[in-house]
Formats: structure tokens, C-alpha cells, sequence
């Protein structure tokens, strides 16, 4: 983090400092994430540690936290900042287990039985960004409904270097397969899967621009679902199997339909 005093700049390095970095043009963007998505989806692991390298400046082709790492980061929280995690945790987990639904079963007419089921996706990948604090927020508000859900496999990726208050609220949560990788090539390698991460079914996450044109970009490929979006608060999870769009909800819940139970 960069540290200026204010009363010590000249009005010239005033400007500079209240001035926004360029931003690339939407074009720039889809370029960039297309070579990257592409060539994860070919290349897989090479091109994975290629851009890991290139873009995060990690060279030493570890990408996935080791048990011992991960037990490490935990001790290294302060004991006052993980009894406020674990506090959260316990809030968010009353309320999102209040939305779980039971089966809906419905005789229409003899012999015919139309029921609504809900169930968890199987493999979740959860993108947590980097930056100048560590998201915590996003983790739990992520990874809780998806563990309350009874998704059966959850991966978390976040950039280099994942900070100790990320990992101890993952692992709080249940999530056990952390991979340091961050950036347009980190939401490929979890819809593609590489040879060291596991492809998953749907991916959810705070979104910056990157991430969500490669979420895009494999939507209506019938290869894995993205739900990398902004909103008020900048995440939408649910557990009920249905958002307020009525459309199918998360981490994921999948919908079963109509059984018929004998003729009439």
C-alpha cells in the first residue's frame, strides 16, 4: 500500500494521486480473457502455471495449500480476530439455515404425483479476490450456504499470497482444497478443470471485471454454470432453491420435477 501526506505534494502530485489507473477498453478485456480461458482449456496445468507465473509472479509452481500450510495460516490468526469470524459465522449459518425447504409433494389426481425436491450441487469452486484487505466476508457468505447445503466437494481459489484470515474462515467452513491462483485463469482451471484442479459444476465469487468475462465466456457450453456477479451485496447466495427471480437458486440447489406414481 502506497503512502502519501498530502500537505507535503506539490498541486502536480496532488493530480496524480486523485487520478484513476486507465482502464483497458471492454475489447482489450474479452481479448485477454479469451487467450487465457483458451489456452487453460488446451493447455491446462502448463498455461495454468504459465499465467501463475506471468501475472501473480509466482514462479515456484505450487498453486494448492498443503494441510501443513493451511493448519500454519490458521495458528498464525490472532485469537480475537477468529472468535469474530467464528461469531459471524454463527449469525450467517442461523440465517441461511432457516431457508432450507422440505420436499413438496402433491397428488393432483389419481395416480399422479408432482413433487419439488431440491439438492446440492456436487462440486463447488468458490473465487475470492485479492487486495488490499482480506475478504473474509466473502468466504463465509460463500462457502456457509454451500456447506449447510451439502455440497459434496468445495475448492476456493484466491491470489497469491492467500492471506492466514482467508484460509482459517475457509477451512471454518469446511473447505479444505484452497488454491492460490487468482485472476481470469483461475475461474477457467474450475470450469475446465486442469490437472491439478479438479473441474467443478458451478463457480460463485465477488466479481472484478476479468472474472466475470470469463464467466461469460463459457456460459451456454453446457460445461459449467457462473454466478460472478455485482449486487447490493456483491454476492448472491441461497439455499432454498429459488432467488427472488424465481429462477433456480445456490450454491447450489438443482430442482426435480414430476413423478408419476401408477396409472389411472
Amino acid at each position: 500500500m502506497r503512502t502519501v501526506i498530502w500537505k507535503e505534494l506539490s498541486e502536480a502530485e496532488r493530480q496524480e494521486v486523485l487520478t484513476r489507473p486507465a482502464v483497458s477498453s471492454k475489447l482489450d478485456i474479452v481479448g485477454i480473457v479469451t487467450d487465457i480461458v483458451d489456452r487453460i482449456k488446451k493447455e491446462k496445468d502448463q498455461a495454468l502455471l504459465e499465467f501463475t507465473a506471468k501475472l501473480d509472479h509466482v514462479t515456484d509452481g505450487k498453486i494448492r495449500l498443503t494441510a501443513e500450510e493451511i493448519s500454519e495460516k490458521c495458528a498464525a490468526v490472532p485469537q480475537a480476530l477468529k472468535d469474530a469470524i467464528v461469531h459471524a459465522k454463527e449469525n450467517i449459518s442461523a440465517f441461511h439455515e432457516q431457508q432450507k425447504t422440505a420436499p413438496v409433494v402433491v397428488h393432483t389426481q389419481p395416480g399422479i404425483t408432482c413433487e419439488l425436491h431440491t439438492h446440492a450441487i456436487d462440486n463447488v469452486g468458490l473465487y475470492v479476490p485479492g487486495g488490499s484487505a482480506p475478504l473474509v466476508s466473502t468466504v463465509l457468505m460463500l462457502a456457509i450456504p454451500a456447506q449447510i447445503a451439502g455440497c459434496k466437494r468445495v475448492i476456493m481459489c484466491s491470489p497469491p499470497p492467500v492471506a492466514n484470515e482467508i484460509v482459517y474462515a475457509a477451512q471454518l467452513c469446511g473447505v479444505q482444497e484452497i488454491y492460490t491462483i487468482g485472476g481470469a485463469q483461475a475461474v477457467a482451471a474450475m470450469a475446465y478443470g486442469t490437472e491439478t484442479v479438479g473441474k467443478v459444476d458451478k463457480i460463485f465469487g465477488q466479481p472484478r471485471r476479468l472474472h466475470r468475462y470469463a464467466g461469460r465466456s463459457f456460459r451456454g457450453t453446457g460445461n459449467c454454470r457462473s454466478q460472478i456477479k455485482s449486487g447490493l451485496c456483491r454476492l448472491r447466495s441461497a439455499v432454498t432453491g429459488r432467488t427472488r427471480s424465481g429462477l433456480p437458486g445456490d450454491p447450489g440447489y438443482r430442482r426435480s420435477g414430476i413423478q408419476q406414481t401408477g396409472g389411472s
